[in-house]
């Protein structure tokens, strides 16, 4: 597993409740002795965008094949979580290395404040 890929899982609920099995995209791995992978949660639901942070990925674009997603998507950035691998369900695909380039600085300048 590396940064970029989009893969499924349980993805937990805000009130940690198990959730349906959903696609995410691997944010980061943790180093050391456990790796454990930071995640954001992808959706379809357009109307839960936050304009000028979250990303959206369409058919559109170049990536929009390679990541396995079925429809338009929104890649939810205040939606993370970490993880182990084992709750990882499968791998769908990958995301472009310059999209999650401009991902991993909206995260930063989000933290940064």
């Amino acid at each position: 597993m590396k940064p970029g890929e989009i893969v499924l899982l349980r993805f937990p609920q805000a009130d940690l409740v198990a959730g349906k099995l959903r696609p995410a995209l691997v944010i980061a791995i943790a180093p050391g002795r456990h790796p454990d992978i930071l995640l954001s949660l992808i959706t379809s639901r357009a109307y839960q965008e936050t304009p000028d942070f979250d990303e959206v990925i369409d058919a559109t674009e170049s990536d929009f094949a390679s990541s396995g997603l079925k429809a338009r998507s929104l890649i939810r950035l205040a939606r993370l979580v970490s993880v182990e691998d084992t709750v990882i369900n499968a791998r769908l695909g990958e995301i472009s290395p310059e999209r999650l380039r401009r991902i991993k600085k909206r995260l930063i300048d989000w933290l940064k404040k």
